[in-house]
């Protein structure tokens, strides 16, 4: 199924990371970049490698390392990491350029890459990045993007709006899932998480980064299709097939992208 929650937990807290695969989220980005101070980045490197070792299969099939961008000192070691651990799931700080996929795929093949668009250099190249062998999913940085531009998102998002819409259409266009939004800093303020992945849905999002546990649940039920939805879309289906191609319902005709979007519904449903 993809995944519409990934939680953030800093690689060097080994102690978190059984409670955020308890949390319910779909994915955990054991973190080697941000969470993690430079000095401490080959005991994270350990800690992380020490807890694949005892992990069960299905704990590790929802595990994704967030790994330190290709420019940096800490690449090649992050990439021995995934290679000597068998993780196989990587998120890619600062996506630049193609060349950066590819130099992670190279040295560990077969690895699924998560892009994170972040700057506006990862903007420019997000359609060449999304089409990269091996590419998952685009996620996008929108604390590190506003930051690279300037841009005040503290109160209004505004600013996000065309990247977000050039990598939701990036990701459409390379056939990827729909990308991942941004993380919601404000850890006890329900309403401006729920408002901010409303916001990234408007643009063609499909899930969701979290920094706190507490997060995950309200995005699920976000996400999940509310009872009228369902209904509308088992009656559009009823109706289809009833009248194939000449159908309609509540005054409106039934063409082919509705009973798609009514399937489409019932399929979000089924998870």
């Amino acid at each position: 199924m993809l995944s519409r929650t990934y939680l953030f937990v800093p690689g060097n807290r080994p102690e978190r990371f059984a409670k955020a695969l308890a949390s319910g989220a779909d994915a955990v980005i054991l973190d080697l970049e941000d969470a993690v101070a430079p000095e401490a980045k080959p005991a994270a490197r350990d800690a992380i490698a020490g807890w694949v070792a005892s992990a069960e299969a299905g704990d590790l099939a929802r595990i994704v390392v967030r790994i330190n961008e290709a420019a940096s000192a800490d690449f090649a070691e992050d990439l021995r990491l995934l290679a000597d651990a068998g993780l196989s799931q990587a998120l890619l700080a600062k996506a630049e350029a193609p060349e950066a996929v590819q130099a992670l795929r190279a040295r560990v093949p077969g690895t699924q890459v998560l892009a994170l668009i972040e700057s506006a250099r990862g903007l420019a190249q997000v359609e060449a990045v999304a089409a990269c062998e091996g590419m998952q999913r685009l996620v996008f940085g929108t604390l590190d993007y506003a930051l690279d531009l300037d841009l005040d998102i503290a109160e209004h998002a505004d600013g996000l709006a065309y990247a977000a819409s050039r990598i939701a259409l990036a990701s459409r266009l390379a056939g990827l899932p729909a990308p991942v939004a941004g993380v919601t800093p404000q850890l006890d303020d329900e309403a401006r998480l729920l408002a901010d992945l409303a916001e990234s849905r408007r643009h063609g999002f499909g899930a969701k980064l979290c920094i706190h546990p507490r997060q995950v649940a309200p995005i699920h039920a976000a996400l999940a299709p509310s009872a009228q939805a369902l209904d509308w879309a088992r009656r559009v289906l009823a109706a289809d097939a009833a009248s194939p191609g000449a159908a309609r319902l509540d005054g409106r005709m039934i063409d082919r992208p509705v009973v798609l979007q009514a399937r489409r519904t019932l399929a979000r449903a089924g998870r």
